[in-house]
């Protein structure tokens, strides 16, 4: 007989689950909208922006980097592949942030909240950097000499001017979060998922890459510094321990199941021939073997109803006869029944 278990409790109910979703939309979009408002502090400060694009384009030849421009002719071959890469640039990064954190709410809420939490964090310190750092992005850089791709070939999701911009800051470019957000969507569905091909989600922050560079809208180390604060958003928010355990279980092939039932003990064996006593003493019996239980057995009397079934004791010793000779151990239990009761001397 299995051992009961006790319920994790009552799935929540449609009004709570309804609830639930309308506070992780409104925490998601609050965010969102503060991290765009906070955006906006640092557009006045143009001056700054060009020098400090002037320095990144410094140390990225400094340290050896390819130059972006290398990946923009690539692009530049044709204008059906530039305006692909523009329109992946404009279309494709906030829609699937947001499709993955629903799938992950919908389908491993656990996974959700675990990766709700890195990209918060992230988001954080990419608008401290904001802040602190305003850079221009290498499309405005003279000594870039590239090619603002989103104005010439289109579509763009900047203006024209980025002082009469006002859905957007261009100064904002380190570190580029179409990149980090496409790299947590990665390795977000590689640590949700079990299938063999998951590995393949880290083409898309591949392709966002190479497409945020070949656009002019980014360094390399706008990407560099985005992973850096990815790597630190997702060591101080580790992966739930519940689902690192049930992935571990499964790899193992250690899947734990229910118990088996406990084997009942098999009922002890009754055996031995009765004692036989003579003379005209008292009636008696001999009983054989250590018995842990006491059973009962009927005897049957000459000139007498049979009667009661009383209870064996343990163990019985006969007045003025010796006990048989102790036989080999038995491996069961064994109990010698009563002797028939004889009649005296002649009548």
């Amino acid at each position: 007989m299995t051992s009961p278990t006790k319920p994790a409790g009552p799935p929540p109910g449609p009004p709570a689950a309804r609830r639930r979703l309308i506070r992780e939309l409104l925490l998601v979009a609050g965010l969102f909208a503060v991290y765009k408002a906070g955006r906006t502090l640092s557009t006045g400060r143009t001056d700054e922006a060009y020098r400090n694009a002037g320095r990144i384009w410094d140390a990225e030849r400094a340290l050896h980097l390819p130059g972006e421009g290398a990946v923009q002719r690539l692009l530049l071959h044709g204008d059906a592949l530039v305006h692909t890469a523009n329109t992946y640039y404009a279309a494709v990064h906030f829609p699937a942030t947001a499709l993955f954190l629903v799938w992950l709410y919908v389908r491993r809420p656990a996974h959700y909240l675990w990766a709700r939490r890195v990209l918060a964090v992230l988001t954080g310190a990419a608008l401290a950097l904001h802040l602190t750092f305003p850079l221009a992005p290498p499309r405005m850089l003279g000594a870039a000499h590239l090619v603002d791709t989103g104005q010439v070939y289109g579509p763009s999701v900047y203006g024209a001017a980025p002082a009469t911009d006002t859905m957007a800051n261009q100064f904002a470019a380190m570190p580029s979060l179409h990149f980090g957000w496409a790299l947590m969507l990665a390795l977000g569905m590689i640590a949700a998922t079990r299938s063999r091909w998951r590995a393949l989600w880290l083409l898309h922050p591949l392709l966002t890459l190479l497409v945020v560079v070949g656009t002019a809208n980014h360094y390399w180390l706008d990407a560099i510094v985005a992973t850096v604060l990815l790597g630190g958003a997702l060591l101080l928010i580790p992966r739930p321990v519940a689902a690192r355990t049930a992935a571990a279980a499964v790899v193992r092939g250690h899947v734990p199941g229910p118990k088996a039932p406990a084997a009942a003990a098999a009922p002890a064996a009754v055996s031995g021939p009765a004692a036989a006593v003579s003379g005209a003493g008292p009636a008696s019996a001999a009983v054989s073997g250590p018995a842990p239980a006491p059973a009962s057995a009927a005897v049957p009397v000459s000139g007498a109803a049979a009667p009661a079934p009383v209870p064996v004791p343990v163990s019985v010793s006969v007045s003025g006869a010796a006990a048989p000779a102790p036989g080999p151990p038995a491996p069961a239990t064994a109990l010698a029944a009563p002797a028939a009761v004889t009649a005296g001397a002649g009548r």
